[in-house]
Protein backbone atom coordinates (compact mmCIF):
# COMPACT_ATOMS: atom_id res chain seq x y z
CA UNK A 1 0.00 0.00 0.00
CA UNK A 2 1.01 3.78 -0.85
CA UNK A 3 0.19 6.32 1.27
CA UNK A 4 1.02 9.75 -0.24
CA UNK A 5 0.98 12.75 1.86
CA UNK A 6 1.82 16.78 0.96
CA UNK A 7 5.46 16.14 1.58
CA UNK A 8 5.90 12.71 1.88
CA UNK A 9 5.57 9.58 0.37
CA UNK A 10 5.88 5.92 2.00
CA UNK A 11 5.18 2.16 1.78
CA UNK A 12 3.93 -0.06 4.75
CA UNK A 13 2.29 -3.32 3.60
CA UNK A 14 -1.10 -4.52 4.84
CA UNK A 15 0.51 -5.88 8.10
CA UNK A 16 1.89 -2.74 9.19
CA UNK A 17 -0.92 -0.69 8.09
CA UNK A 18 -3.38 -3.30 10.30
CA UNK A 19 -1.26 -3.20 13.19
CA UNK A 20 -1.16 0.66 13.51
CA UNK A 21 -4.96 0.51 13.23
CA UNK A 22 -5.10 -1.89 16.19
CA UNK A 23 -2.46 0.34 18.25
CA UNK A 24 -4.83 3.62 17.06
CA UNK A 25 -7.65 2.26 19.39
CA UNK A 26 -5.19 2.07 22.00
CA UNK A 27 -3.33 5.41 22.92
CA UNK A 28 -1.04 4.36 25.08
CA UNK A 29 0.26 1.23 23.03
CA UNK A 30 0.26 3.33 20.31
CA UNK A 31 2.28 6.08 22.57
CA UNK A 32 4.80 3.28 23.31
CA UNK A 33 4.88 2.00 19.90
CA UNK A 34 5.17 5.29 17.58
CA UNK A 35 6.22 7.98 20.25
CA UNK A 36 8.56 5.70 21.94
CA UNK A 37 8.05 6.49 25.52
CA UNK A 38 6.97 4.94 28.71
CA UNK A 39 3.80 6.98 30.24
CA UNK A 40 3.82 6.12 34.10
CA UNK A 41 0.35 5.50 35.67
CA UNK A 42 -1.00 8.76 35.69
CA UNK A 43 -0.26 9.63 32.60
CA UNK A 44 -1.87 5.65 31.31
CA UNK A 45 -5.12 6.64 32.66
CA UNK A 46 -5.23 9.80 31.05
CA UNK A 47 -3.85 8.92 27.73
CA UNK A 48 -6.70 5.85 27.85
CA UNK A 49 -9.82 8.76 29.07
CA UNK A 50 -12.21 9.74 26.52
CA UNK A 51 -13.90 11.94 28.47
CA UNK A 52 -14.97 15.11 26.54
CA UNK A 53 -13.98 17.90 29.34
CA UNK A 54 -10.93 16.58 31.45
CA UNK A 55 -8.76 19.02 33.89
CA UNK A 56 -5.55 17.99 34.95
CA UNK A 57 -4.40 19.78 38.55
CA UNK A 58 -0.49 18.98 38.29
CA UNK A 59 2.59 18.97 40.04
CA UNK A 60 5.13 20.97 37.68
CA UNK A 61 7.45 19.19 35.66
CA UNK A 62 4.89 16.15 35.70
CA UNK A 63 4.38 16.27 31.72
CA UNK A 64 1.43 17.66 31.04
CA UNK A 65 2.54 19.43 27.98
CA UNK A 66 4.13 16.08 26.63
CA UNK A 67 0.89 14.15 27.66
CA UNK A 68 -1.27 17.44 26.14
CA UNK A 69 1.40 17.00 22.61
CA UNK A 70 0.49 12.98 23.04
CA UNK A 71 -2.68 13.64 22.68
CA UNK A 72 -3.00 16.15 19.92
CA UNK A 73 -1.05 14.35 17.57
CA UNK A 74 -2.97 10.93 18.29
CA UNK A 75 -5.84 13.29 17.33
CA UNK A 76 -4.70 14.87 14.22
CA UNK A 77 -3.32 11.60 12.80
CA UNK A 78 -6.42 9.13 13.95
CA UNK A 79 -9.15 11.59 12.87
CA UNK A 80 -8.34 13.22 8.70
CA UNK A 81 -9.49 16.42 8.59
CA UNK A 82 -9.82 17.27 13.02
CA UNK A 83 -8.73 21.01 14.20
CA UNK A 84 -7.09 21.20 17.32
CA UNK A 85 -5.93 24.07 19.06
CA UNK A 86 -3.91 25.22 21.72
CA UNK A 87 -3.85 28.00 24.07
CA UNK A 88 -1.63 29.05 26.77
CA UNK A 89 -1.40 32.67 28.66
CA UNK A 90 0.89 33.50 25.32
CA UNK A 91 1.85 32.07 22.29
CA UNK A 92 5.12 31.41 22.90
CA UNK A 93 3.58 28.41 25.27
CA UNK A 94 1.35 27.49 23.14
CA UNK A 95 4.03 27.19 20.38
CA UNK A 96 6.24 25.01 22.91
CA UNK A 97 3.67 22.73 22.91
CA UNK A 98 2.97 22.37 19.45
CA UNK A 99 7.11 22.15 18.85
CA UNK A 100 6.99 18.77 21.33
CA UNK A 101 3.95 17.47 18.67
CA UNK A 102 5.98 18.61 15.64
CA UNK A 103 8.80 16.22 17.30
CA UNK A 104 6.18 13.28 17.64
CA UNK A 105 4.93 13.65 14.19
CA UNK A 106 8.61 13.60 13.09
CA UNK A 107 8.83 10.03 14.62
CA UNK A 108 5.64 9.09 12.60
CA UNK A 109 7.45 9.44 9.82
CA UNK A 110 4.83 12.54 8.78
CA UNK A 111 6.61 16.27 7.98
CA UNK A 112 3.57 18.57 8.44
CA UNK A 113 3.70 22.12 6.97
CA UNK A 114 2.22 25.43 8.27
CA UNK A 115 -1.21 25.90 7.31
CA UNK A 116 -0.72 29.23 5.33
CA UNK A 117 -2.96 31.47 7.99
CA UNK A 118 -1.85 31.20 11.56
CA UNK A 119 2.11 31.88 12.74
CA UNK A 120 2.33 28.73 14.59
CA UNK A 121 0.42 25.68 12.79
CA UNK A 122 0.90 22.54 11.87
CA UNK A 123 -1.01 21.08 8.87
CA UNK A 124 -0.75 17.24 8.40
CA UNK A 125 -1.19 15.25 4.58
CA UNK A 126 -4.52 13.88 6.32
CA UNK A 127 -5.91 17.78 6.04
CA UNK A 128 -6.24 17.90 9.96
CA UNK A 129 -4.15 21.09 11.54
CA UNK A 130 -3.08 22.09 15.05
CA UNK A 131 -3.13 25.47 15.69
CA UNK A 132 -0.85 27.65 18.77
CA UNK A 133 -3.30 30.23 19.81
CA UNK A 134 -1.96 33.68 21.31
CA UNK A 135 -2.63 34.42 24.90
CA UNK A 136 -5.84 37.49 23.91
CA UNK A 137 -9.23 36.88 23.64
CA UNK A 138 -9.48 39.66 20.98
CA UNK A 139 -6.95 37.67 18.55
CA UNK A 140 -8.42 33.84 18.85
CA UNK A 141 -11.63 34.18 17.24
CA UNK A 142 -13.22 32.61 13.94
CA UNK A 143 -12.32 29.08 14.68
CA UNK A 144 -15.02 26.61 14.29
CA UNK A 145 -15.73 22.65 14.46
CA UNK A 146 -12.85 22.39 17.28
CA UNK A 147 -12.25 18.73 17.69
CA UNK A 148 -9.68 19.13 20.73
CA UNK A 149 -9.00 22.23 22.87
CA UNK A 150 -6.24 22.07 25.21
CA UNK A 151 -5.39 24.80 27.33
CA UNK A 152 -1.93 24.49 29.04
CA UNK A 153 -1.24 26.53 31.92
CA UNK A 154 -5.19 27.26 32.36
CA UNK A 155 -4.96 28.69 35.72
CA UNK A 156 -2.61 31.57 34.41
CA UNK A 157 -5.26 31.88 31.26
CA UNK A 158 -7.67 35.08 31.89
CA UNK A 159 -11.41 34.28 32.03
CA UNK A 160 -12.34 36.28 28.78
CA UNK A 161 -10.44 34.06 26.68
CA UNK A 162 -11.48 30.73 27.75
CA UNK A 163 -14.99 31.75 27.45
CA UNK A 164 -14.05 33.31 23.82
CA UNK A 165 -12.68 29.93 22.97
CA UNK A 166 -15.48 27.35 24.62
CA UNK A 167 -18.20 28.07 21.98
CA UNK A 168 -15.91 26.67 19.07
CA UNK A 169 -16.13 23.29 20.22
CA UNK A 170 -20.42 23.32 19.53
CA UNK A 171 -20.39 22.48 15.86
CA UNK A 172 -18.05 19.79 16.14
CA UNK A 173 -18.59 18.31 19.53
CA UNK A 174 -15.15 18.71 20.36
CA UNK A 175 -13.30 18.02 23.41
CA UNK A 176 -11.59 20.34 25.98
CA UNK A 177 -8.92 19.64 28.52
CA UNK A 178 -7.47 21.94 31.33
CA UNK A 179 -3.80 21.43 32.14
CA UNK A 180 -1.92 23.26 34.56
CA UNK A 181 -0.38 24.24 38.07
CA UNK A 182 -2.44 25.92 40.20
CA UNK A 183 -2.77 30.13 41.13
CA UNK A 184 -4.59 30.84 43.85
CA UNK A 185 -8.12 30.47 44.26
CA UNK A 186 -9.85 32.30 41.43
CA UNK A 187 -10.24 31.56 37.73
CA UNK A 188 -12.24 29.12 35.54
CA UNK A 189 -9.45 26.99 36.39
CA UNK A 190 -10.39 27.00 39.73
CA UNK A 191 -13.60 27.16 39.28
CA UNK A 192 -14.03 23.94 37.03
CA UNK A 193 -12.13 21.76 39.07
CA UNK A 194 -13.91 22.46 42.61
CA UNK A 195 -17.54 22.82 41.26
CA UNK A 196 -17.96 22.19 37.58
CA UNK A 197 -19.69 18.96 38.29
CA UNK A 198 -19.71 15.23 37.26
CA UNK A 199 -19.03 16.02 33.76
CA UNK A 200 -15.30 16.57 34.36
CA UNK A 201 -12.76 14.14 34.55
CA UNK A 202 -10.37 15.40 37.11
CA UNK A 203 -6.81 13.86 38.04
CA UNK A 204 -4.19 15.32 40.60
CA UNK A 205 -1.08 14.58 40.49
CA UNK A 206 1.02 15.70 43.33
CA UNK A 207 5.24 15.79 43.05
CA UNK A 208 5.24 13.53 45.59
CA UNK A 209 3.26 10.74 43.30
CA UNK A 210 5.57 11.44 40.17
CA UNK A 211 8.25 9.09 39.32
CA UNK A 212 10.60 11.27 38.04
CA UNK A 213 11.01 13.48 40.54
CA UNK A 214 13.25 12.85 43.64
CA UNK A 215 12.32 13.59 47.24
CA UNK A 216 15.80 15.26 47.56
CA UNK A 217 15.27 17.92 45.82
CA UNK A 218 11.77 18.54 46.94
CA UNK A 219 12.90 19.09 50.68
CA UNK A 220 15.03 21.45 48.92
CA UNK A 221 12.29 23.22 47.19
CA UNK A 222 10.11 23.51 50.34
CA UNK A 223 12.70 25.24 52.30
CA UNK A 224 13.53 27.43 49.42
CA UNK A 225 9.96 28.60 48.44
CA UNK A 226 8.19 28.20 52.16
CA UNK A 227 5.26 26.16 52.92
CA UNK A 228 2.62 28.15 50.62
CA UNK A 229 4.22 28.40 47.57
CA UNK A 230 5.65 24.58 47.92
CA UNK A 231 1.99 23.46 47.84
CA UNK A 232 0.81 25.47 44.71
CA UNK A 233 3.79 24.31 42.79
CA UNK A 234 4.20 20.87 43.82
CA UNK A 235 1.38 19.49 45.67
CA UNK A 236 -1.65 20.85 43.58
CA UNK A 237 -3.12 23.01 46.49
CA UNK A 238 -5.13 25.97 45.87
CA UNK A 239 -3.98 28.33 48.37
CA UNK A 240 -4.42 32.27 48.69
CA UNK A 241 -1.02 33.11 47.30
CA UNK A 242 -0.51 36.59 47.87
CA UNK A 243 -1.82 37.71 44.22
CA UNK A 244 -5.38 38.81 45.35
CA UNK A 245 -5.78 41.53 48.49
CA UNK A 246 -8.00 39.55 50.09
CA UNK A 247 -7.96 35.53 49.91
CA UNK A 248 -10.99 33.82 49.38
CA UNK A 249 -11.91 31.86 52.17
CA UNK A 250 -11.77 35.58 54.08
CA UNK A 251 -14.55 36.33 51.31
CA UNK A 252 -16.68 33.44 51.38
CA UNK A 253 -16.73 33.79 55.35
CA UNK A 254 -18.08 37.35 54.64
CA UNK A 255 -20.82 36.66 52.97
CA UNK A 256 -24.40 35.87 54.51
CA UNK A 257 -26.29 33.84 51.94
CA UNK A 258 -29.76 34.98 54.01
CA UNK A 259 -29.57 38.19 52.87
CA UNK A 260 -31.29 38.99 49.71
CA UNK A 261 -30.07 40.78 46.62
CA UNK A 262 -31.41 44.37 46.01
CA UNK A 263 -33.58 44.08 42.75
CA UNK A 264 -34.52 47.59 40.99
Amino acid sequence: MVLSGLEHTFREDRAQVKAKAVAARDTVEWVRTRLGFEPDKAQITVLRSEAKRGILNCTRQWGKSTIGAAKAVHRAVSRAGSLVLVASPTERQSAELLRKARGMLRKLGIRPRGDGSSAASLLLPNGSRMVALPGTEGTVRGFSAVSLLLIDEAARVEDELYLALRPMLAVGKGDLWLMSTPCGKNGFFHEAWEHGGEEWFRMSVPATECPRIGKDFLEEERKAMGATWFEQEYLCGFVDNGTSMFGRDLVEAALDNSIEALRF
